[in-house]
């Protein structure tokens, strides 16, 4: 089966230059034959991948050690689900992850927009085609997925123990839907700047729900994988501003100020420069976190190490850069707006002005991950920077993002007036400062920015259902509709408007959630003995007991060996929780080096937290334990174990170890040992993952085709025939 997914590997290359000549020629020649084989060289390519995937999973699913891969990653031990997630979690794997998706994105749109833009279709298709060749191309002569192993070993090293999350094994699909959804715009830009059709807006129409698919799929994976930091790295945190964290951060970045200038493009014909080099620029960006991710220039607890796909990454990322700044110059003439602002009080002005503080994000964001390299580069010395720094900047910048998302919507296009301003902004200003006053009255002054934070969060909650209010009533006096019904046909006959709202609030409430929980952090780092207690913030957290456990899989193999705490919570005396935070030891396959009982105890580990979230406050804890006491006996079983190795039958000596090892996990109980704790008292940390719910929420809304759809597609067509047969008359 390896030598059929390499074959169907080496066809897909071959198809997708053929692809790519096919579309150069018909597009150059006009020959609509030529255009069309090379729109099925895409549905082809995306039939061959999916066979070579579907291959790479059937052998992770049955465990197949000759493939190197599934060797490497997996293990009969490994679970089900994570046997099959697996596959992406490897270098070759994910880059098959990745081809894949683009494959079918790429049939996608080239399916849909396969009787419209016939000039610039051509074009895109063969920069799409690029991009499959040049993932194609490594996966056969750089990293395959199918290689074999001239002695398959009879276990596999097994899945690495941090990925076994329910959220990572979800993260990487999302993170490759986004990054690969982005380079359809980028490949219709560069159709359009090449073929002069930048003054139609018709590319921007058939890709810009590709975009915002793509920010959502993107905000997805980025939202799981802060999710995975907080509740399993065991540090306590959601963000750590790792260069890899950034690299997805950057695409998002640009893809959100994309989101709201095309707007302005199709009102009012203006920022077409900007446009299209925002849609150059966010799928640059979506290579450049592919690369980041695969190259090993940046120490990153998300990478896959050095490797040597730097160079083809490097050289793909200049020609990107390179070709879009030369279309951009060599078109300007026609990317000159119809229109100029009319005021800077106007919608136009103030999306502008969002665009610019987004961008200047991604600045700070791309300079702070990069910095090392540039370091290096002036002084000769590697130097990173920390969170305080990209704190520093990105802090009121996102203030001003949050104030700017409730202006935005209500404002006038074009130019506002002084009724028109006091009629959308004094009751949002008014609850506002009320809130801010209220919470500064309780303390919060103290961090003014996190104040400023909640102020303008509130600001945002109150313009947005202002406006849902006024929505609502005027459908009511309308229709005489009962008011949940009138909300239900407000938002389903202007959905991109109005999920458009929800996703402010959404990011409203992700903000605040961020503000309080960094501002008003209570943490502390402790060794406790069992019955000893720490303060944290207004609780007190008692060592209570000491836990352990020996897991299991399905098949009664030993999977992990756990210690762990019983952490009382009491506020006033009054019991809140018990946390029951654990240390994971995962065994390791050096039985040579480390000892057959030794093994298990110097493995992969992970920490398993203990958590009691609220809407108000999260109170988490994690434990390293103190295992020195129980490395007299460890050795002591090596010891006994090697000597009688190969004395007894397999099935008895297994039993004998599972014995040995339960023996030792019961001793470490009887120990009472000490443990170190990371405690935290956290305000606020579930409204950053409820306003990511609300912010997908808005998002689907706005993603998803309103009633009719259909027919305003068919009538547009029927439009564009019409008007074609008049320009030949």
């Amino acid at each position: 089966m390896a030598t059929v997914g390499r074959a169907l590997l080496i066809l897909a290359l071959v198809v997708a230059l053929y692809g790519i000549a096919a579309s150069l020629y018909g597009a150059v020649r006009r020959r609509e034959e030529w255009i069309v084989s090379g729109r099925r060289s895409v549905y082809a390519i995306a039939a061959l991948v999916t066979g070579a995937f579907a291959i790479l999973e059937f052998a992770f699913l049955r465990s197949d050690f000759t493939f190197a891969t599934v060797a490497s990653h997996s293990s009969t031990t490994t679970p089900t689900f994570y046997q099959a997630a697996a596959a992406w979690s490897s270098q070759e794997g994910s880059l098959l992850l990745w081809l894949w998706l683009l494959s079918l994105w790429s049939s996608l749109i080239l399916f849909i927009t396969r009787r419209q833009l016939r000039i610039v279709a051509p074009w895109a298709t063969s920069v799409l085609l690029g991009f499959a060749a040049f993932f194609a191309a490594l996966l056969v002569f750089k990293e395959t997925p199918f290689a074999l192993l001239a002695t398959p070993p009879a276990e596999g090293a097994g899945l690495n123990p941090l990925l076994r999350h329910p959220s990572m094994m979800i993260h990487p699909p999302m993170l490759y839907s986004g990054y690969t959804l982005f380079t359809i715009p980028f490949a219709f830009a560069v159709g359009a700047l090449i073929t002069r059709q930048v003054r139609a807006a018709d590319w921007i129409r058939a890709t810009r729900r590709f975009a915002l698919a793509a920010w959502l799929f993107l905000g997805i994976g980025i939202l799981l994988g802060a999710r995975w930091s907080y509740s399993e790295l065991g540090w306590g945190g959601y963000w750590a501003w790792d260069p890899v964290e950034n690299a997805s951060l950057l695409p998002w970045l640009t893809g959100t100020a994309l989101i709201h200038s095309i707007m302005i493009q199709e009102k009012r014909g203006m920022l077409k420069i900007w446009n299209v080099s925002l849609v150059l620029a966010t799928g640059t960006l979506a290579i450049l976190g592919t690369f980041l991710v695969r190259s090993g220039i940046l120490d990153s607890i998300h990478a896959f190490g050095a490797s040597t796909l730097g160079v083809p990454f490097v050289i793909l990322i200049g020609i990107m850069i390179g070709g879009s700044i030369a279309l951009v110059v060599w078109r300007r003439e026609a990317l000159r707006s119809d229109n100029r602002l009319d005021s800077l009080l106007s919608r136009e002005a103030i999306f502008l002005l969002n665009n610019l503080v987004l961008v200047a994000m991604a600045f700070v964001v791309f300079w702070g991950t990069f910095w090392p390299l540039i370091a290096e580069a002036l002084t000769g010395t590697r130097r990173a920077l920390g969170p305080p720094w990209f704190d520093k900047y990105t802090v009121p910048l996102a203030i001003m993002l949050v104030l700017l998302s409730g202006i935005g919507p209500v404002i006038a296009w074009r130019k506002a007036t002084a009724a028109n301003a006091r009629r959308n902004f004094l009751l949002p200003t008014v609850a506002a400062l009320a809130l801010g006053a209220v919470l500064a009255a309780f303390g919060a002054a103290s961090r003014p920015l996190a104040l400023a934070m909640f102020v303008c969060g509130a600001f945002v909650v109150a313009s947005v259902g202002q406006e849902f209010w006024r929505g609502v009533g005027v459908r009511r006096a309308m229709t005489g509709e009962g008011p949940l019904r009138a909300l239900r046909s407000l938002v389903t006959r202007n959905r991109r408007r109005y999920g458009g709202y929800l996703v402010h609030v959404g990011m409203a409430l992700l903000f605040v959630g961020v503000a309080a929980s960094t501002a008003f952090n209570d943490a502390r780092d402790v060794s406790l003995t069992p019955g000893q207690t720490m303060r944290v913030g207004d609780y007190d957290f008692t060592y209570a007991r000491p836990t352990s456990r020996v897991s299991t899989t399905a098949s009664g193999e030993l999977e992990k060996i756990s210690f762990g705490a019983v952490v009382d919570v009491r506020r006033d005396g009054e019991k809140v929780v018990s946390l029951r935070p654990e240390r994971s030891y995962f065994p390791s396959r050096d039985v040579a080096g480390l000892g057959p009982v030794g093994r298990f105890f110097e493995g992969e580990a992970t920490s398993e937290i203990g958590l009691k979230a609220g809407v108000r406050r999260d109170l988490w804890a994690a434990m390293t334990p103190d295992i020195r006491k129980l490395m007299p006996t460890i050795e002591e079983g090596d010891r006994v174990f090697a000597a009688a190795a190969g004395k007894l039958p397999p099935a008895l000596e297994g039993r004998a170890l599972g014995e040995a090892l339960r023996g030792i996990v019961d001793r470490y109980i009887a120990s009472r040992p000490s443990a170190t704790f990371r405690v935290i008292s956290s305000p606020l940390v579930t409204w950053i993952w409820l306003g990511a719910i609300v912010v997908f929420l808005g998002g689907l809304i706005a993603l998803w085709p309103g009633p009719g759809a259909a027919d305003r597609r068919v009538s547009a067509r029927y439009a564009a025939r019409v008007a074609e047969d008049l320009g030949r008359a």
